[in-house]
């Protein structure tokens, strides 16, 4: 592994513990707080009474506070899941970054954020497709790193990926709910089938078009399928699709 790291303060949590199975990153999971200041979620992430935590932690100055070592297990994904695999902490790095989730992120804070990402994705070998929201892998139970989030000017610089919608295409919910899952997101199980496609739908909108509103669109598909063309995270579902 290679690649510098911004300048960060190293202010460790006990909160963490060794990668399970032999896992690496190829993930990292975005955040926010859902706290009123990066002193508070300081607080909570470095408690061992409340067992959470990040590799890192932005402030609202745009100063990186490092709690755990990439190389070890943050607990910042609980159950989630992408790419039809579970455990996400153990082959993620977590990045809390300060806000309470109602109001526009700092200019410093995205500004810190551009510089910390490259070099863990070159670290780690992780792919612009890599980096997610906690919403993706929590569907209906999370909201962030919320729509606040210009997801499109990661894209931009490489740090993420973006949707083309050049031509539309016939709406369908299974046909949506394939492509998702091939995507990466994990369609809740247990629900019936008009439910999981608006959970789905509302965890992909959050991320894409979070102004968006009303039932699935051709908009919504179009960006689904290219999403899921271009980054399968599911490879062998590639293949159902196309049956």
């Amino acid at each position: 592994m290679s690649g510098e790291y911004p300048p960060v303060h190293h202010c460790p949590s006990p909160n963490f513990g060794s990668r399970r199975n032999g896992l690496t990153p190829d993930l990292v999971v975005l955040h926010y707080t859902g706290m009123e200041t990066a002193a508070d979620a300081f607080v909570r992430l470095c408690s061992a009474e409340h067992e959470v935590s990040a590799h890192y932690l932005i402030e609202e100055s745009g100063r990186i506070l490092q709690l755990v070592s990439e190389s070890k297990r943050a607990w910042h994904a609980g159950e989630g899941a992408w790419g039809g695999s579970g455990d996400v902490n153990s082959r993620s790095v977590g990045i809390e970054i300060a806000n309470s989730g109602s109001v526009p992120y700092a200019a410093a804070q995205i500004a810190a954020l551009e510089s910390l990402l490259p070099p863990i994705m070159k670290r780690w070998g992780i792919r612009p497709e890599g980096v997610i929201g906690h919403s993706d892998i929590a569907i209906a139970r999370k909201r962030d790193p919320g729509p606040r989030l210009d997801w499109r000017r990661l894209a931009l610089l490489g740090l993420s990926v973006w949707p083309e919608t050049r031509s539309m295409s016939d709406i369908d919910g299974e046909r949506f709910l394939l492509a998702a899952k091939i995507f990466g997101y994990s369609p809740p199980d247990g629900v019936a089938f008009p439910e999981r496609v608006d959970e789905v739908l509302k965890a992909f909108r959050l991320r894409f078009f979070p102004w968006e509103a009303g039932p699935l669109n051709a908009r919504d598909m179009a960006a689904v399928q290219d999403l899921a063309w271009r980054f399968p995270a599911r490879r062998e579902a590639v293949k159902q699709s196309q049956t």
